[in-house]
């Protein structure tokens, strides 16, 4: 008797053959083919830190390390003992999940040296009633600190903010760091993009992923889902959606993140936010080359300077390697250029009060 893959197997029957009483498969030698055993074999060598060991933070380590996307992972927090328990936690998975990420937690900054990209999930969360403006001041102070204790133990890092206010916490990252703006992105518009997806495939009931769509702006209430470049398979979802119910996803799409908030009535989204960051990540680790919705600094682009805001750029290895500056209807340009200002108001805000 012989295994191949696990199956018990003979060569040509014959009446001595054991497995017959079995019911087992007799398998003539030329008929055996013997297939490769199908594993996980990517070997990344980055370091990926994250900042924050929270729903978002942890939900974002586990799936980085599920898909091997770091050789060592990093997971840090100022809560003892919760970075720690989580990684191992997580690292304990690995024989299951087969992958072979070192995860370390941690709350010690020099634990993260020569990181190659430090996700920053680290801040108060939201409640209730709150808008993400509401967050600004005493989240600001936190994103500069975090930051500055990062870029004391790595050279260059690309620094992925996942933090709120979303854009303005990536300009209060951007200022700190002193990284060059490609360096720093914020994950706006593809988190965005997703609910308004996931909306559209509810409506229709079809596969979300044959649904496309853009959302701009700010990662607030005043982001722009764009309608005329939303399609399922190619079509305009305005061939096949009446107006008005469009108007209520577009909606939907703006206060999603409340809607989530409201229902939990603690914390807020993390599945979906750590799934955007982690799609992110990775087409800056495999240098996919990815277009995606996220927050980076303009340079006059819809005629908007210095600004961080959701645009449409290509994520490679080295950060954003082209910033796509699209057709947009008058409207659409008129509600980005205003959210790009609600942006900029609180970043001067920021200037003025010293954080």
């Amino acid at each position: 008797m012989r295994v191949l893959n696990g199956t018990p197997f003979c060569r040509p029957p014959d009446k001595s053959c054991s497995l017959i009483s079995y019911n087992l498969p007799c398998i003539p030698l030329e008929e055996q083919v013997i297939f490769p055993t199908v594993t996980k074999t990517r070997k990344c060598i980055m370091k990926i830190t994250v900042i924050g060991a929270g729903n978002v933070g942890a939900t974002t380590a586990f799936r980085l390390a599920e898909k091997q996307l770091a050789k060592e992972l990093v997971l840090l927090d100022v809560v003892e003992g919760i970075p720690q328990g989580k990684g191992l936690d997580m690292f304990e998975s690995g024989p299951i999940a087969l992958f072979d990420t070192k995860i370390t937690g941690s709350n010690d900054y020099a634990d993260t040296a020569d990181s190659d990209i430090v996700v920053i999930t680290a801040g108060l969360p939201r409640k209730p009633g709150m808008t993400r403006e509401d967050l600004l001041m005493k989240n600001a102070g936190i994103v500069r600190d975090v930051t500055r204790q990062i870029m004391e133990h790595s050279k260059n890092p690309i620094l992925v903010i996942v933090s709120n206010p979303l854009d303005i916490m990536t300009y209060v990252a951007w200022k700190q760091s002193g990284l060059p703006k490609e360096r720093v992105i914020g994950m706006a518009g593809v988190l965005d993009s997703a609910r308004f997806r996931a909306f559209i495939a509810m409506e229709l009931d079809v596969s979300m992923q044959d649904v496309n769509a853009c959302v701009l702006g700010g990662h607030g209430d005043a982001m722009v889902p764009v309608v005329k470049y939303t399609t399922v398979a190619g079509i305009p979802i305005s061939s096949l959606l009446p107006a008005e119910t469009i108007d209520k996803m577009v909606e939907r799409t703006r206060t999603g993140g409340a809607e989530i908030v409201n229902y939990l009535k603690q914390g807020s989204a993390f599945y979906a936010p750590a799934t955007s960051t982690v799609e992110m990540v990775e087409s800056i680790v495999l240098d996919r080359k990815r277009v995606l919705t996220c927050a980076v600094s303009l340079d006059g682009q819809y005629g908007i300077d210095n600004t961080f805001v959701g645009v449409p750029v290509k994520l490679g290895k080295n950060g954003v390697e082209k910033i796509y500056e699209i057709s947009l209807d008058q409207a659409d340009l008129d509600q980005l250029q205003k959210s790009a200002k609600i942006v900029d108001e609180n970043c001067q805000m920021l200037e003025s009060a010293g954080v």
